[in-house]
Parts: C-alpha cells; sequence; structure tokens
C-alpha cells in the first residue's frame, strides 16, 4: 500500500508540482491549500508524513506543525518545510516546532525525493 502525503501550500503550482513528483515516485498525494484545512484533514485521517509551506493563510506552518505533533499518533510523523524562507532563526523555529527537514523554493523534484525518502525511508 502506498504511503500517504499531504501536500500544503496555498499556491497551486507548487502542490502540483509536489504532487506529480512524489505520486510518480509512488506515494499516494493529498492536497491542502493552506493549515487550516490541512489540520482538518490530519484529524480526519492518518497520513505517513506532511510537506508544508511556511507563509499561508489561516495557519501558517510553524502552527500547523505545533498543531499536528498534539493529535495523537502524529508525534512522530516526519513533516518537511517547503518555503522560500532561508533566516536561521525561522528554521530554528521550525525545528522547534517539530520539523523534521527543510527544503528552500524554489526546489528540484530529485530535492524533495531525496528528503522524503531520508526523513521516511
Amino acid at each position: 500500500m502506498a504511503r500517504k502525503i499531504l501536500a500544503v501550500d496555498d499556491s497551486p503550482t507548487v502542490r502540483q508540482l509536489l504532487r506529480l513528483t512524489l505520486s510518480e515516485a509512488g506515494y499516494e498525494v493529498y492536497e491542502a491549500q493552506d493549515g487550516g484545512e490541512a489540520l482538518n484533514m490530519v484529524r480526519e485521517q492518518q497520513f505517513d508524513m506532511l510537506v508544508t509551506d511556511l507563509n499561508m493563510p489561516q495557519i501558517d506552518g510553524i502552527e500547523l506543525i505545533e498543531q499536528v505533533r498534539k493529535i495523537p499518533g502524529n508525534r512522530f510523523m516526519p513533516i518537511i518545510m517547503l518555503t522560500t524562507e532561508t533566516n536561521d532563526g525561522i528554521k530554528q523555529r521550525g525545528k522547534l516546532a517539530g520539523a523534521s527537514g527543510w527544503i528552500v523554493k524554489p526546489f528540484r523534484p530529485e530535492q524533495v525525493l531525496g528528503v522524503v525518502r531520508m526523513v521516511m525511508p
């Protein structure tokens, strides 16, 4: 059975690129357009991994990670931040919230797959 990954980004183009990259590699990909929608989805079903943008409406990526980590069964789920942010302070906040990895946009599909395979072997 394919592993389920939730891709969260307010950009339809980024979600499409993630879906194509990950589904071609054999993952089952679900999409959310913001942190609020993603949080509702995580409450309703179990995912094997979360890939999230940082800057989004409603709930940003760091708050999303903090909330997801509080949901039973998601404490150790791999979560990758996918963002244009390169600031070390923001990266540290993401790590403290529970991010497993960090990818800077723009990204290459093989870069995403490399990080996904590293944190979710």
